[in-house]
């Protein structure tokens, strides 16, 4: 049955958003039946990767100087229109609560979009002194926006798995350093999962709404479509001068200071999972794989216990480390288990047989094909070793399929309008319209530093429509 199931797995590459939906729904991610369009339920599976992410962004941000936070899912509509240019940006997105039973309520409840305008006003009355700063809080949460596009689970949903980092600073300066720090800390993220990636500051009509720049981390996930995975915000005083957020600094003055943001949502998720994945499914970095190793005793026509004993042993071993490993002793053919547990995208497979438990050695085989004998000794040792080596293997794959899909074109007829392209910009708003209009393509912005998977050269090529030199390398693409 699952090798007839795998055969029908649609073609990544021609058909990525079938493949993509069809593999969230065999491997069990999601399930995408709620009666609400746009609003998905976490698996047990997929609840496990999403939480592993988390723990990962935990990781991450609070060295930093983050704590972390809960504030309410219900903001006031009085709260929401103290930043114009904020509720501007979401207004055709908000989900309004107008009844509280079948009393209409006197002013209207918003289900939290993004938390500013529910956190701000609170911000205002936490800080007072220049000894209240910096303040660093986040949350994870959900968000909410009725998305109007096709929906798709993880990518674009109306209910958001959601972290946010809020941050107030003493000035511009120190927000800007904030930023940067953020954005170190997204890029060892994506390190750990193992995903290269563009980052570009957004134009100024397409930032963030109250945002006096935004910068957003872009991944090329097929289909000829990119997704943004990450951004970071600087506000300056936009949003603290329409909330009363003031301080008073050590000589007496009355000062407002700089915010930031940090957001990352299930898109990480997504993202991952859509560039990794393959024609057997998923294929998870090991840090965020629910099951990192699963243990397959191969007994053929010999007596399954002592088989099945040493995998118990083995387990053990590898239990006593931060390790998450399954034994599949389950009846039936060890190559539809190995389907199996690769649709799952387990990292790291370990089969016992006959052979093996005559020499008490172990055979271990990746998610990507790599096998591997492991000796007698330090059995978890030797696993760790191995799913390093996979995460490096992994890594590389990524990159090479990137820098394949990121074209760059240093004029006009080098660009591809079915790729993500990398292409000389003035900055201009009409050379970006002129793109979209030859191309199909999205300026998305000025890229902040060069991927690492690719070689731009010393200096960008002149504006890819006006041909006026000093702009910058930027992203033009199609987003999700």
């Amino acid at each position: 049955m699952l090798r007839a199931l795998m055969a029908q797995l649609p073609d990544k590459e021609s058909s990525f958003f079938e493949w993509y939906n069809e593999v969230l729904e065999v491997a069990n991610v999601t399930d995408k039946r709620y009666p609400v369009k746009g609003v998905n339920v976490w698996t047990p599976f997929g609840f496990k990767a999403v939480s592993l992410m988390d723990r990962l962004i935990r990781e991450k941000v609070i060295p930093l100087g983050y704590q972390e936070v809960c504030f309410p899912t219900l903001i006031p509509e009085s709260e929401l229109n103290k930043e114009a240019e904020h509720i501007k940006g979401f207004g055709e997105e908000v989900y309004w609560v107008t009844h509280g039973g079948r009393t209409e309520l006197d002013i209207k409840l918003a289900l939290r979009p993004t938390s500013e305008t529910a956190m701000y006003p609170i911000f205002a009355l936490w800080v007072r002194s220049h000894r209240d700063l910096p303040l660093q809080v986040f949350q994870i949460v959900n968000t909410f926006r009725y998305e109007t596009k096709s929906t798709r689970p993880l990518i674009r949903v109306r209910e958001i798995h959601f972290f946010e980092g809020h941050t107030v600073q003493l000035g511009d300066a120190e927000a800007e350093s904030q930023a940067r720090a953020d954005l170190a800390s997204f890029r060892e993220i994506a390190k750990v999962l193992c995903l290269p990636y563009v980052m570009d500051r957004r134009p100024d009509w397409d930032k963030f709404p109250g945002a006096f720049y935004s910068i957003a981390c872009d991944l090329p996930v097929g289909g000829n479509r990119t997704l943004q995975i990450g951004t970071v915000h600087h506000y300056s005083q936009n949003f603290a001068k329409p909330y009363g957020i003031s301080y008073e600094d050590k000589d007496g003055a009355r000062l407002v200071p700089s915010q930031t943001t940090y957001g990352i949502s299930e898109r990480l998720l997504g993202g991952t999972i859509a560039i990794h994945g393959d024609q057997k499914g998923l294929v998870w970095p090991s840090f965020v794989a629910p099951t990192q190793v699963v243990i397959i005793p191969i007994p053929g026509e010999n007596d399954p216990a002592p088989l099945i004993a040493r995998a118990e042993e083995v387990r053990a071993e590898l239990l006593r480390t931060p390790l998450r490993v399954e034994i599949d002793a389950t009846e039936g053919r060890p190559g539809a288990k190995y389907y199996a547990w690769e649709m799952k995208g387990v990292p790291l497979r370990i089969e016992i047989g006959r052979r093996e438990l005559e020499e008490g050695t172990l055979s271990a085989v990746n998610r990507l094909g790599g096998r591997t004998k492991l000796a007698k000794g330090d059995t978890a040792a030797q696993v760790q070793a191995a799913l390093a080596a996979y995460d490096v293997a992994l890594t590389e794959r990524a990159r090479k399929s990137f820098a394949t899909n990121v074209n760059i074109a240093r004029d006009g007829p080098g660009v591809v309008a079915e790729k993500a392209n990398l292409v000389g910009w003035c900055g201009e708003q009409t050379c970006a319209q002129e793109v979209e209009k030859r191309w199909g393509l999205s300026v998305l912005g000025r890229l902040e530093e060069a991927p690492e998977a690719l070689s731009l050269g010393p200096a960008p090529p002149a504006c890819i429509v006006c041909s006026k030199s000093g702009g910058a390398w930027s992203l033009a693409a199609k987003a999700l």
